[in-house]
């Protein structure tokens, strides 16, 4: 059997904003299963950057972090956000949020382990 990371409280925060973006593109793509995967990589200008995709899959080495809608959506009660246990060390204590503005939409993610941010937010530095 699979065994994944699971905690509660949740290590990483996921706003009721990001929760509903989530449930929402799932919806779009008619994949109940999706889960949100948030990576980090080398590049950007600070030096790592943040990744978002869609999977399915979860590993043994994955952190998943499990958010219950307030109102649900259609079938969609909950979503699942899955890190990496090499990024999952970046992100501890971090918000993931989603924001709409005049300037585009975008998820946001508000993280105390970054030393230096660009001006974009999605790249920053951590203390050696």
């Amino acid at each position: 059997m699979l065994q994944t990371h699971t905690y509660a409280p949740q290590p990483i925060t996921i706003t009721e904003s990001a929760a509903n973006k989530i449930a929402s593109l799932m919806l779009a793509e008619q994949n109940p299963a999706l889960k949100l995967r948030v990576h980090i990589e080398g590049g950007g200008c600070s030096g790592l950057k943040y990744g978002f995709s869609f999977d399915e899959a979860v590993t043994a080495e994955d952190f998943v972090m499990t958010k219950t809608l307030t109102e649900p959506m259609g079938d969609i009660k909950e979503i699942q956000l899955v890190v990496d246990s090499i990024s999952y060390q970046y992100l501890v204590s971090a918000e993931i949020d989603y924001e709409s503005s005049i300037d585009g939409e975008q998820f946001i993610i508000r993280n105390p382990n970054a030393a230096t941010t660009c001006g974009c937010g999605s790249s920053f530095s951590v203390d050696e």
